[in-house]
Parts: C-alpha cells; sequence; structure tokens
C-alpha cells in the first residue's frame, strides 16, 4: 500500500509518496516537480509510479502555485524564470531535511519533472552534481534559447518591462543552462521524453540537443524518447517509462558501490 502524505518542511508545502511500511526507513529518494500553473496534486500519479518501485518521492509545490499561490498563478508569467531558479535554490533544503531525518538509502538522489518541472530538472542536474539520475519529460535543455522566445512574447502581452531586465532574466539562465555547461552532467544519466507535436516546449531543442551530444564525453548517458504527433501532455506509458528509468538508473547506481 502507498501513502500521500503531506508536510511542510521549512515552510516549503510538498507531498511525501511511499511504501506505507517503510515510512520511517531509508529509502532512495526522487523528487517530481509540476508544470506552470501546475500543483503537486497534479502530479500524483508520477509520483505514485516511481514510488511503487520503491523510492521515497517528493512532490514540491513551485513558487506561487498551489499552496504556495498568490492570486492567478498567470500573473506571475514575467517570474517564469525567477520561479524555477526558486525551486533550484530550495532543493538543498528539502533534501537536507531527509538525510538528517530518515536517511537515504545508498545515498541515490533522483529528479524530475514535467514542462517547467522538466526545466527544473535539467537546472538542478547542472547545479548539483550529487545528484545521481534525472528524468525530463517535455522540459528543454536549452533554456536561455527557449527564454529569449518565451520572454520575447510576454513581453509584446504584459507592457512596461525594459529590456534591460528581459535581458538581465535571460543572462541569469546560462550558469543554469545545460546545453552551456556539459561538463556540468558528468556522464550522470539523463533521460528525455518530447512529443513531437509539442506547441508549448520546443521538442526541436531537445532532439537537436541529444544529437548535438551523440558520442560526446560527460553525455554518453543521456537517452532520448519521442512520440510521434503526441503534443504537451504527458501518457501513462511515458509515465511508466519514466518509473522504470530510475528504477534502472537505481540499480546500476547501487551496483557499481
Amino acid at each position: 500500500m502507498i501513502s500521500i502524505i503531506t508536510k511542510e518542511i521549512n515552510d516549503l508545502p510538498i507531498l511525501e509518496i511511499c511504501d506505507s511500511e517503510k515510512l520511517g526507513e531509508e529509502l532512495p529518494l526522487v523528487f517530481f516537480y509540476h508544470g506552470w500553473t501546475g500543483c503537486k496534486e497534479r502530479v500524483l500519479t508520477q509520483g505514485y509510479e516511481i514510488a511503487k518501485k520503491g523510492f521515497r518521492v517528493i512532490l514540491p509545490d513551485a513558487l506561487y502555485h498551489g499552496d504556495r499561490q498568490e492570486g492567478d498563478v498567470k500573473g506571475h508569467v514575467l517570474e517564469f524564470w525567477k520561479i524555477v531558479l526558486n525551486s533550484v535554490k530550495e532543493f538543498p533544503t528539502l533534501v537536507d531535511y531527509y538525510r538528517e531525518n530518515v536517511g537515504i538509502k545508498d545515498g541515490f538522489v533522483g529528479v524530475s519533472g514535467l514542462s517547467m518541472g522538466g526545466i527544473t530538472t535539467n537546472a538542478l542536474m547542472t547545479t548539483y552534481p550529487w545528484i545521481n539520475a534525472g528524468v525530463c519529460l517535455m522540459g528543454s535543455p536549452k533554456p536561455v534559447k527557449f527564454a529569449e522566445k518565451l520572454v520575447a512574447d510576454a513581453v509584446t502581452q504584459v507592457k512596461g518591462m525594459p529590456d534591460t531586465e528581459v535581458d538581465k532574466q535571460i543572462s541569469a539562465l546560462e550558469p543554469f543552462d545545460l546545453s552551456l555547461n556539459l561538463e556540468k552532467l558528468a556522464s550522470r544519466p539523463l533521460h528525455f521524453w518530447h512529443g513531437t507535436a509539442d506547441k508549448m516546449v520546443p521538442y526541436q531543442d531537445t532532439v537537436d540537443f541529444y544529437r548535438e551530444n551523440i558520442g560526446k564525453s560527460y553525455t554518453e548517458n543521456v537517452t532520448l524518447t519521442t512520440t510521434e504527433k503526441a503534443g504537451h501532455k504527458i501518457s501513462q506509458e511515458t509515465t511508466l517509462e519514466m518509473a522504470n528509468k530510475f528504477d534502472q538508473y537505481y540499480q546500476k547506481f547501487v551496483g557499481k558501490r
């Protein structure tokens, strides 16, 4: 039986999902991040499938989302990248809580997410070398390139944002852009899934990243699955593939110890 527990860690709302009989035991740890305008409850299916593989799964609410919402989330469109980077900043606080209070089996920490959460996943992999594996679902590994379009589109809709502020936001992403910091991946496993008909987050950026880096050092454990004519939506098949990937990554990680 799988338990779903509501918690706040240092005022950060999360859902914790794991085997009911192993709540107090050390388990390998995986985080799953929701998308833009979503919330932790909307990715329970993904969390549940990972937990069934024996992981403790943490579903956080991103800034201005879910239990942290302040008015209409869409009113924070110009803060999209601030939200992503805030999740990156908060990540060690959540990991430290579980390391100190219940333990992390074999020290294994994985990250995943969809859409904005997939972008967050790539930024986390770029930032923290102690993350062991990741699965990015329809999230761009080229956030600087994506931001140039996303922020420009938003500025046409929301008046009054100076060009200097746009440039500042985009340049702030460079240290978190996986495509600009390949060496930081350091051969860790990272799987991408993207639908070819995605109109929200460019499919082409993901497939280009994969093709550009085949055979290179640092990226030999990067894999990609695509689904023809799939749009910006995660199927159950993709969810199961993601959960299976973490199971494979963990078993391989333990086998190397």
